[in-house]
């Protein structure tokens, strides 16, 4: 268990480190990504970059939390990112229902609509979040283990930050009519 643990928490705090990196990267970061919660439309406009703040906030606790070792602070990271997460997919849930069209500004800078993908994402580092929060461990870590088990969870966060990324990679391209596609089929 001990290994699972320790994926849990590179992926946890990768994605969370990930994500704040993106809000707080350059000039203009934050107010981008505070327009893109004002698009969604869910708060009042006087609300909007306080939430905003105390996401940023909340999102650097996680990071500390889940870096600072055995229990109950690295599980108490667990448990606010699940709560995080948990807000953020009921947001997002939301926001499509009124159909408001907003971007995904999770990780920084994208054009990407919010989408059903990304309710589940969150939905999927919830229930790892809990997993990683409710395990005991049981013995030490081998060193060895332990390095692969850390490389497995940064990897796992790498398809995470970069799910949008790689689901384009995926998504039919469309040419409007009357263009001539690229690379047309031969």
């Amino acid at each position: 268990m001990p290994y699972l643990m320790i994926v849990v928490r590179c992926l946890i705090g990768t994605v969370f480190l990930s994500s704040l990196a993106g809000k707080l990267a350059g000039r203009g970061a934050f107010a981008a990504f505070a327009q893109s919660v004002r698009q969604w439309r869910i708060l009042p406009p006087p609300l909007v970059r306080p939430t905003a703040a105390v996401v940023v906030a909340a999102e650097a606790v996680v990071c500390l939390l889940v870096t600072a070792g055995p229990p109950p602070a690295g599980d108490g990271g667990l448990i606010l990112a699940a709560l995080l997460l948990t807000v953020f997919a009921a947001a997002i849930g939301e926001t499509l229902r009124r159909g408001a069209g907003a971007a995904c500004r999770c990780f920084g800078p994208s054009a990407v609509p919010l989408s059903r993908w990304h309710v589940a994402r969150n939905l999927v580092l919830v229930a790892a979040a809990l997993f990683g929060a409710a395990a005991a461990p049981e013995g030490g870590a081998r060193p060895g283990g332990a390095a692969l088990a850390a490389v497995t969870g940064l990897l796992l966060a790498v398809v995470v930050v970069k799910l949008d990324d790689l689901l384009a990679l995926f998504r039919p391209t469309v040419t409007p009519p009357g263009r001539t596609p690229v690379n047309p089929p031969r």
